[in-house]
C-alpha cells in the first residue's frame, strides 16, 4: 500500500522527499505528493514527516 499525504496537515517542509529512497515524492502546490506507481511502501517518509501528515493506508 503506497504512502498517502494528508494535504491539510502537510507543511511543505520536504523532509519526506529527502527520506524517500526511490524518489516517489514531489511537491505540487507546496504539498507533498506520492507517486503510487513508484512508491516502494517502505515507510521512510512516514517516519521523516515531523507533522504526521503521511500514512500508509
Amino acid at each position: 500500500m503506497p504512502a498517502v499525504v494528508d494535504s491539510n496537515k502537510c507543511t511543505g517542509c520536504e523532509s519526506c522527499i529527502d527520506a524517500c529512497p526511490v524518489e516517489a515524492i514531489e511537491m505540487k502546490d507546496d504539498v507533498a505528493f506520492v507517486d503510487a506507481d513508484t512508491c516502494s511502501d517502505c515507510g521512510a517518509c512516514v517516519e521523516a514527516c515531523p507533522v504526521e501528515a503521511i500514512s500508509m493506508k
